[in-house]
């Protein structure tokens, strides 16, 4: 699939187009897209002894730096593959059972969750009148009016179906959706949840300004919308779930939010790989020193669990 975008994109620009945007492009502007990301990706690591504190376990921030970093380069391998491995890391290297690891990723996801949520809703506000005027040059608003109303009708049908149903399927589902606001709502029950949330915002808006940052590396998007941004880094940030890390993926989505607002595919697609490329870069750097320097600084750590596992 990431082959066959990355061979589509190039189609749409010739690489050595491609490679002459990289070459014009402003550096000082790419790497201050990078730092935002490196902020970010710190703040999340950061954020996560939040989520294990009240577990007891109390994780060095070094180790839980680098198993941030190497379950981002991880998951360029295996999509999702890299949240296992980070739940793993603490495992063998802090002692934190697998089970409570892995338990507050799934609940940091589900933070993560609730605040892209709110950015398409904010965006879908700040640019209503856009996108209705898309859609109703590209639909009957009638349609859309009707659509909406049956799709509406078509999930409280099926919520209420669920909701008094009690076969295997609406059980599962019934407690899934229980375990998914419980786990939203524990939040709120940390001793830190302030800077919790503080952090959580702080993530998203590194990752919103790392991509805007790096739109002024190209002289032809530097007049572009704020809301094309927007628009732009959902779409994005949606492609990174649909390959490995956003391969072949991201530029394309990039390309196909910019489209809507009638900037040239040349730029956009540059723009697209210029911001794939320099945040890949930072992770498998990151990635791959944090997975060459975790047994070497936990050599003596490692030693002292598996002693006091025998112990035991």
């Amino acid at each position: 699939m990431g082959v066959f975008l990355i061979w589509y994109s190039l189609s749409k620009v010739p690489l050595n187009e491609l490679l002459n945007y990289f070459k014009n492009a402003n550096y000082g502007w790419i790497l201050l897209g990078m730092f935002c990301g490196l902020l970010s990706h710190l703040s999340r690591a950061y954020r996560w002894q939040f989520l294990l504190e009240p577990l007891g376990c109390k994780v060095k921030l070094g180790n839980s730096i680098m198993a941030v970093f190497s379950a981002y380069l991880i998951n360029y391998t295996i999509p999702r593959a890299g949240e296992v491995a980070r739940a793993s890391i603490l495992t063998t290297y802090e002692d934190v059972p697998f089970e409570k690891g892995f338990g507050t990723i799934v609940s940091e996801r589900m933070a993560d969750l609730l605040v892209m949520i709110i950015i398409i809703c904010i965006t879908l506000f700040i640019q209503f009148d856009f996108i209705y005027q898309f859609f109703a040059e590209k639909f009957n608003p009638l349609h859309l009016v009707i659509g909406l109303f049956a799709v509406s009708g078509f999930l409280l049908l099926g919520f209420k179906v669920i909701k008094t149903s009690q076969s295997v399927f609406a059980v599962k589902i019934k407690t899934f959706v229980s375990g998914l606001l419980e786990g939203v709502l524990s939040i709120f029950k940390m001793k830190k949840k302030w800077a919790f949330i503080g952090h959580t915002i702080f993530i998203w808006s590194m990752y919103i300004a790392m991509f805007y940052v790096t739109s002024f590396s190209l002289t032809e998007l530097n007049s572009i919308p704020f809301g094309a941004i927007l628009i732009g880094f959902i779409s994005a940030s949606f492609s990174i779930a649909a390959t490995n890390g956003g391969i072949g993926s991201y530029p394309i989505a990039v390309y196909a939010a910019f489209s809507l607002f009638a900037i040239p595919e040349s730029p956009s697609i540059a723009f697209g790989w210029i911001v794939w490329t320099s945040q890949t870069l930072l992770l498998v750097l990151g990635g791959g020193v944090s997975l060459m320097l975790l047994p070497i600084l936990n050599k003596n750590r490692k030693e002292e669990i598996c002693n006091n596992k025998d112990e035991v």
